[in-house]
Parts: C-alpha cells; structure tokens; sequence
C-alpha cells in the first residue's frame, strides 16, 4: 500500500479522491455509532473508549506495515510534532466521551444530526489555524448544510435538552482533531499519525477509567468481537478522514461530511426502529445540495484553470 499524503497545495483531481474517501470514512462512522450505542446500555462509555482505541489501532499498523513507502524510508516511528500527535489523543477521549453518552441517551439519527455541527467548525476554525481563505461559495455552502441540519433537528423537539449540548461539544473537539492533522510533515505516514492519536486517546481513556475506579472487564466473551468490530470500523474510518484532510483543504471536504446524516437515519431505522423517515425531508436536501455545491465550485476552478 502507499501513503495517501499529498501537498497542501493538492491539485484538484486529489479533492475527488479526498470526496470519496470522506463520505466512505463518514459511513463507518454511522456504523461505528450504532456498534456504541448497542453496547452502550451495558458498558460505561470510558470502556467503550479505551477498547474503541485498543482496537483502533490495528487498521493503521496494518498500513503502515504493509507500506512499502515506510519500509523505504528507514521505518521511522518517531513524529517531529509526537507531543501534538498524542495530544489529539487527549481532544480525541473529549469528543468520544460526549458523542458516546448522547448516542447511549437519544436516538442515532439526532445524536449524529446535531454532531453535523462539525463541518460549521472546520471551516470556521480553518481560518484562523490553518490562515485558509473561505469564499462565498463554500460559506454558502456551510450555512445551506447547517440550515438543514436545523431542518432534520426540529427544534423544540427532544433534541433541545441538556443531552443535546454534547453532540455539538463533541463535533467541536472532532473539528480541532481533524484540522490539527494538517500541522504534521507531508512525508510523515498518515498511519502513524493515527497510530499516535490512539495511543494518547487510550492512555487517557485508562487513566480516566482507574481514576473513577471502573473495571474492564467484559459480561460475555462475544462482547470482545463488538469491540473488536467498534475499534476496527472506528480505526478505519479514523485514518480514512486523516488521510482526506490531508490530501483537500478542509472547509472544502467539510460539506460532505453532512452525507453521514442520511446514513444515520437508516443505520438507526434498520438496527433500532426508529423509523426517521419523516424527519429527513426536506432538510437532507439542502445537505446533499451543500456538497454539490462546493462540487460545482471545484469543478470551475479547475475549468478556469485550465
């Protein structure tokens, strides 16, 4: 396997690959969510956490050993920034300890809805961390995403309670995860990136867990696949939305990740029964609509380009 790692200046035909690859990471998010919120009624969220991260790990090792771009030079395990890469470890344990509780408290489709708060603070927050210039277009891009999020959300339903503040809380500290990768060298792998951030993430989430004096242990011995299936899909998808933050500018991917919304709807309809139908319209197509638009806009970028 090589690095998926372009230049920050990527040439366009790298957004269409950054696209795919985060609406893909997107989707096993979703999945990822409705793995916790199965095992939520029976294990603590720090639990779920650590074990998320234990797990987590093992789709980045496997890269990582298997690249032969690695192997070449000289297998480096050391991050020139490894305070930063374990730090994101710590804003990681943040945003799964608020997500996780909102999952275990409200449905998927909500808890995920409001956790769409995340692209409005990438591209808020690329401006002054990553000094990115936000046009019109992608800015109307965020605001028509985020006015449909407002749609599917309802307010003055069930999503207004004090539960509700932790998805938005959580998609916060997912920002600041996700943009922090693009303070990393371009030759550094993406794996090991992630590798680091798991680690800090794990470390933190034991150390919560032996401070508040709760246990490891597992009920059944079949829980150990769900968490080995929560840590691999969340691992993935983890290295995946590295990889695409790496590869676009931020505040242009963000839109797509709005795509996880209709995912979330029918994961929680076909696994739970919730039945959200009548929620995604009309808002899911002011979602869809904000990523076609920034799709369009790349698209005459490059036409003026050439």
């Amino acid at each position: 396997m090589r690095d998926l790692v372009a230049s920050s200046e990527a040439p366009t035909h790298n957004f269409y690959r950054a696209v795919f690859i985060v609406i893909l990471a997107i989707f096993l998010f979703d999945v990822q969510g409705a793995l916790i919120k199965q095992m939520g009624g029976r294990y603590p969220v720090e639990q779920i956490s650590f074990y998320r991260n234990l797990f987590g790990m093992v789709p980045s090792l496997l890269v990582l050993v298997f690249s032969s771009q690695w192997h070449k030079t000289g297998r480096p395990l050391r991050l020139k920034r490894w305070r930063l890469g374990f730090a994101r470890g710590v804003l990681l344990v943040l945003a799964q300890l608020s997500f996780y509780t909102a999952l275990i408290h409200m449905e998927l489709a909500t808890a995920t809805t409001l956790a769409f708060a995340g692209p409005l603070f990438v591209t808020t927050l690329s401006v002054p961390l990553l000094a990115h210039k936000v046009g019109w277009v992608r800015g109307l891009a965020v605001v028509m995403g985020f006015a449909g999020v407002v749609m599917v959300m309802k307010p003055g339903g069930d999503a207004f309670t004090a539960v509700a503040l932790l998805p938005v809380a959580a998609a916060l500290f997912y920002a600041l995860t996700s943009l922090s990768s693009r303070f990393f060298e371009q030759e550094e792998p993406t794996a090991l990136i992630s590798i680091y951030a798991a680690i800090g993430a794990a470390v933190t989430a034991l150390a919560i867990l032996l401070f508040k004096g709760i246990t490891i242990d597992l009920n059944t011995p079949g829980d150990w696949l769900w968490f080995i299936a929560m840590g691999g899909v969340g691992g993935t998808a983890v290295f995946l939305l590295i990889t695409a933050y790496r590869m676009a500018d931020p505040s242009s991917l963000s839109p797509f990740e709005y795509f996880g919304i209709p995912f979330s709807f029918l994961l929680g309809w076909w696994f739970f029964d919730e039945a959200p139908f009548d929620s995604l319209f009309p808002g899911v197509l002011f979602i869809v609509g904000a990523g076609l638009l920034v799709l369009w806009r790349e698209r005459s970028i490059q036409s003026t380009s050439q």
